[in-house]
């Protein structure tokens, strides 16, 4: 990240103030200031939640070399420039509960709000699951890898539970580098301590844990039952809480399954309704017909028209109470939608012709004499993809356009207007 350096130096006192030292005062002495304040403003106490939050602010700067060289030198707006918040970050009960060996408190009993921990990330997965398994419900058992805290040592990485605060960052688990481009230029890059790995802490090789070599975690294989219940939706989430990885310190993330619902070649699912295409041809269309449909749960359904009934194209029938299971309500369903498309046949012989038009009621048709023919023009009909017709028109008036903007640049006729 870059940043230009304020024309006139920012404040580079305040935090001084705040906890009553000179700017000369020695990391002991800001210790001693900070815990003396820290107790008497604290919340639990009644004290001002504002000004303890000042006072963990503060003290979380000037205790840090880099960060407190970077204030001393380019005040508080280079600390909110490079290091989001002039070093506000981390919570002021974590700040102070550090005095007290991490879990003690000066005022006996504990703190009401306590020790606050971060929380570890979730872990998502993608579940794919069929129509028939949403429709009939299923269990699946799925195998992961995850870390976990160490059981020889308990998290603690060492043989002895002891462990150090590192020296390159102190404790902070982070670096901050610093580097000047010329006059009022610099850079500050922050990263990962690489002598702790970002734990902020450091153990000794001798006393390093034999079975996680200090890490504090290992890894483990887990296997989970995943229920999918009847008439769960696409995206639906499935929580098993505070089952991702561990670490120490930290309040363990969950592991998430997301359904997938995969396409079937027969049925297409609308929320709680299912569809289903299925095509006729023009003599079931018309005199009737009768099919057997295979569910999702294996059931076959019998199918038929109503006696004299006449299935006209792209019409749509329903059946109530054979769509899809509803989520939680595994006793009611929505309903079931066939769309009907009529297969015309390509051709007519004539026999077949005259015995059809004997069958169906006579068209509608002014009568027309031999001479009424005579004086008309005969025409040609020929097969037509309507949707490429179109297509190729627009395109050919597209075109058409483009050349007429070549030949008059000015985009259209010039109308001069009269004077009055």
């Amino acid at each position: 990240m870059f940043g230009r350096g304020p024309s006139r130096k920012s404040d580079n006192t305040k935090f001084y103030e705040i906890l009553g030292v000179p700017k000369t005062a020695s990391p002991e002495d800001l210790k001693k200031a900070y815990k003396k304040a820290a107790i008497k403003n604290h919340p639990d106490k009644g004290g001002d939640p504002e000004k303890f939050k000042e006072l963990a602010q503060a003290y979380e700067v000037l205790s840090d070399p880099e960060k407190r060289e970077i204030y001393d030198q380019y005040g508080e707006d280079a600390l909110k420039e490079g290091m989001g918040g002039g070093g506000g970050g981390h919570d002021p009960f974590d700040i102070f509960s550090s005095f007290f060996g991490g879990g003690g408190h000066p005022f006996g009993g504990g703190s009401s709000r306590g020790r606050r921990q971060r929380r570890g990330e979730d872990v998502v997965h993608p579940l794919k699951v069929s129509l028939e398994d949403v429709y009939l419900g299923t269990t699946k058992k799925l195998s992961l890898s995850r870390k976990a805290l160490c059981s020889k040592c308990n998290g603690k990485g060492s043989k002895s539970g002891a462990s150090t605060k590192c020296g390159g960052c102190q404790g902070a688990g982070v670096k901050v580098s610093i580097r000047q481009f010329g006059p009022g230029m610099i850079q500050q890059v922050q990263h990962a301590c690489n002598d702790c790995k970002g734990t902020g802490e450091t153990i000794n090789d001798r006393d390093r844990c034999p079975q996680c070599k200090g890490d504090k975690v290992v890894s483990e294989k887990k296997v989970l039952e995943v229920h999918v219940e009847k008439g769960m939706q696409h995206n639906q989430k499935i929580t098993f809480n505070g089952q991702a990885d561990e670490a120490p310190d930290t309040v363990t993330g969950d592991i998430v399954f997301v359904i997938q619902q995969k396409e079937h070649p027969k049925f297409k699912r609308k929320g709680d309704d299912l569809f289903v295409e299925h095509t006729l041809s023009l003599t079931e269309a018309l005199c009737g017909f009768q099919f057997v449909l295979n569910h999702l749960d294996s059931r076959k359904l019998l199918i038929k028209s109503n006696p004299g009934e006449v299935v006209k194209p792209d019409s749509y029938k329903a059946i109530n109470d054979e769509g899809m299971v509803m989520y939680q309500r595994p006793f009611m369903k929505g309903k079931l939608y066939i769309h009907f498309t009529v297969e015309f046949p390509e051709s007519l012989s004539p026999d077949q012709t005259k015995t059809i038009e004997e069958v169906l009621p006579k068209p509608t048709k002014a009568t027309m004499s031999d001479m009424d023919i005579d004086d008309c023009e005969e025409t040609t009909l020929h097969d037509v993809n309507i949707e490429d017709e179109m297509r190729r028109k627009a395109q050919a008036q597209r075109e058409a356009y483009d050349d007429d903007d070549e030949e008059h640049p000015g985009g259209g006729q010039r109308v001069q207007c009269a004077q009055q």
